[in-house]
């Protein structure tokens, strides 16, 4: 039973690093036990690709854990006759991986950088005994469409002669244009039972970074650490007049000047400031240079968002130096690998390929595979989400991750200035100026929405000049936002209280048709499984009424996200086994779930021991079609459900991603104030979703 997949490559540099995140991602949503191996790394101190996997993907491995040799050790050792020593290695320590993990995702290696013969037999080699289906990868840069295709073909033909399976072949870095050209070439001599995808070349990911030069020069950051991921559109040395400069700076220009050339540098900065010229990456300060107190307090003073170092050595050499920089993916710069897992969302067919392995079969919806398919249900329809929060840190950082993955529309509440100035602050690359952001204080909807507040609330006495006060609230305003069609959810909470978010929305948007009261769920992203919970953020003592609503919402909501709905009425004893008030409530609302859903999976009165363990469920409900595997698990009260959720959530890890917000007319979610830019962002995410189902 195969359930691994090898990656290799026909060459260096193929960008095989974003196959690898890809990869690793798709085989996370079938899920939660997956593992990492690349049986050779160049340096057994440190490997980018491991780090990138165990640090972003957050696998559940050691570095040690997931190689065997480095280039130094598998040379030696080659050089001496011992594959078998080698491949027995390298087997012995996969099958250990093979028996921990329900997917193991292998990556060979370009360990011999231009022995590209050397490399394919070794890949060869490992892929065969290790008896595992490979993908090969290949870059298309700078080559004809034929010479590539041409050498895709005969690393294809060497692992078939070698018996090793070939499923997939990803060409990458293609001309947009050479695209389809590609493909077609291609299929005509490659068996259509291999699959076929096509990469077009991306400048930003083929691009270095400001901190990868900042390393390969041993340079020291004078200026703008938190912008050292500024990504590098070109570089050019400034040794001419500062006139003569300026026409030459590009997008994303490197400036590479002395450090005592203080015009270029002056010059430089300028013009990054200036609507005039374009914005550059950084600037390299050669010779060992630096710059006078006088002119370090002026650079101070005038630049934002570049990146300054100083290296040794001279201008010529640094440029050197700089040109022959390649462009990684590394853990620390996660712009890039959101990206990179953008680009191999929209060109590869990753669920074709996870169909061509034999695929880990599970009944239950992992966490990895929750978010992933919340990620592809927004993307089928655009939604607006308001932010009534706009100078809270986290919401910018949520914004910005938000706007780099072009997911949703935005609008922010504040003032621009205030909102530019934290963003510079913090290093956070928004593009104001293609974000809405209103100011509750003077917008010019205030007139329009002091009317509809008058309007919906004039029976409770509200009069114009409570309504001009109103309007100004943050929470009013992105509430009348999304009563008004000009949002179709808002996100609110991090600053504000429950109260303070929701209590607009219930006088305003209020509950929809049928529905007596609003509730919430959360989440729970547990190691091995997804559960819903609810209440477990508004409603203090349900009566049995209001509980059976609240567990019908869940169960729907629990549905519309994939989640098969397996209900359980939580409480302090099982069955008939108790007796008491709250146990009567409970069993009394599953009683009236029953009755308005016939087709509902329930079960209650069950305790939560006895509804997610099958072991305890066979004991104390042999009978039941739900102890055991309850998805949708419903709390008597506010006190147990949220205690228990915090609870779970602090022991284990899980994340809980909510509270998401049930029986509006129009989405309002709530966030804790202790919320992180992971819980933001997937409410945010949840909202639209809740959106597009209205």
């Amino acid at each position: 039973m195969n359930k691994a997949l090898f990656i290799a490559t026909i060459e260096s540099h193929s960008g095989k690093s974003l196959i690898s995140m890809g990869l690793l991602r798709m085989m996370l949503t079938k899920s939660n036990k997956v593992g990492y191996f690349k049986p050779v790394v160049k340096d057994r101190t440190h490997d980018t690709h491991i780090q990138n996997a165990l640090d972003f993907f957050k696998l559940d491995m050691s570095p040690t854990a997931c190689f065997v040799f480095d280039q130094n050790e598998i040379v030696a050792l080659l050089g001496k006759g011992k594959q078998d020593e080698v491949l027995h290695k390298i087997i012995d320590t996969y099958k250990k991986l093979e028996a921990r993990f329900d997917y193991v995702l292998v990556e060979g290696g370009d360990f011999f950088g231009e022995g590209i013969v050397l490399d394919l037999d070794l890949n060869l080699a490992i892929a065969k005994n290790l008896g595992i289906p490979a993908l090969l990868v290949g870059s298309g840069k700078n080559k004809p469409i034929q010479e590539f295709v041409n050498n895709l073909q005969l690393a294809y033909q060497s692992f078939e002669e070698k018996e090793v399976d070939v499923i997939g072949l990803i060409s990458n870095k293609i001309l947009k244009e050479d695209i389809q050209s590609v493909a077609e070439a291609l299929k005509k001599v490659i068996p259509a039972t291999v699959q076929i995808d096509v990469i077009p070349e991306n400048d930003y990911l083929d691009a270095p970074t400001v901190k990868e030069i900042c390393e390969a020069l041993n340079g020291k950051v004078l200026f703008g650490t938190q912008f050292l991921n500024n990504s590098i559109g070109s570089f050019n040395s400034g040794a001419m007049q500062l006139r003569n400069y300026l026409t030459r700076i590009k997008d994303n220009a490197l400036v590479v000047t002395p450090g005592d050339r203080a015009d270029l540098i002056l010059g430089a900065l300028q013009a990054n400031a200036s609507s005039n010229y374009p914005k550059i990456a950084g600037i390299v300060l050669t010779g060992d240079l630096i710059p006078e107190p006088s002119i370090l307090s002026l650079i101070e003073g005038v630049q934002a968002t570049v990146p300054i170092l100083s290296v040794a050595g001279g201008t010529f050499e640094a440029t050197n130096k700089i040109g022959a920089v390649k462009s990684k993916i590394y853990a620390s710069n996660t712009k890039k690998i959101l990206l990179a897992l953008d680009v191999f969302d929209s060109c590869v067919n990753a669920e074709a390929l996870a169909n061509s392995l034999t695929s880990y079969q599970s009944e239950k919806m992992t966490p990895n595979m929750f978010q992933y398919n919340m990620l592809q249900k927004v993307k089928q329809e655009r939604k607006h989400i308001v932010l009534p929060e706009g100078n809270d840190k986290r919401i910018l950082q949520a914004v910005a991750r938000l706007q780099l993955l072009d997911l949703v529309d935005l609008t922010l509440l504040g003032n621009r200035n205030s909102i530019q100035q934290l963003c510079d602050q913090y290093g956070l690359q928004i593009d104001t100026d293609n974000i809405n952001i209103l100011n509750p204080e003077d917008s010019i909807h205030n007139e329009s929405f002091v009317q509809t507040l008058v309007a919906a609330r004039k029976h409770k006495g509200m009069t114009k000049t409570i309504a001009k006060d109103l309007v100004k609230d943050v929470s009013y305003f992105g509430t009348l936002m999304v009563l008004n069609g000009l949002a179709d959810g808002m996100v609110s909470g991090a600053a504000h209280t429950t109260q303070h978010t929701i209590k607009p929305a219930l006088q305003l948007i209020k509950t929809k048709p049928g529905v007596p009261v609003v509730s919430s769920v959360f989440f729970m992203c547990l190691p091995d499984r997804v559960s819903v919970m609810g209440d477990c953020a508004v409603n203090p003592n349900p009566d049995a009424l209001q509980l059976a609503e609240i567990a019908s919402s869940s169960a729907f909501s629990a549905k519309a996200f994939g989640i098969e709905p397996k209900i359980a009425m939580l409480s302090y004893s099982s069955g008939t086994s108790g007796k008491g008030e709250e146990v009567e409530k409970v069993r009394t609302a599953t009683e009236l779930v029953q009755q308005k859903h016939p087709d509902f999976k329930i079960e209650g009165p069950i305790q939560y021991d006895a509804a997610v363990d099958p072991v305890v469920a066979k004991t104390k409900m042999p009978n039941s079609k739900v102890a055991g595997e309850a998805t949708v698990l419903i709390f008597p009260d506010l006190n147990t459900g949220n205690n228990t959720y915090k609870a779970i959530q602090r022991e284990t890890g899980a994340l809980a991603i909510g509270p998401m917000l049930q029986g509006l007319n129009k989405p309002v979610n709530d966030l804790s104030r202790g919320c992180t830019v992971e819980d933001i962002y997937n409410t945010i995410l949840l909202t639209a979703i809740q959106a597009q189902q209205e």
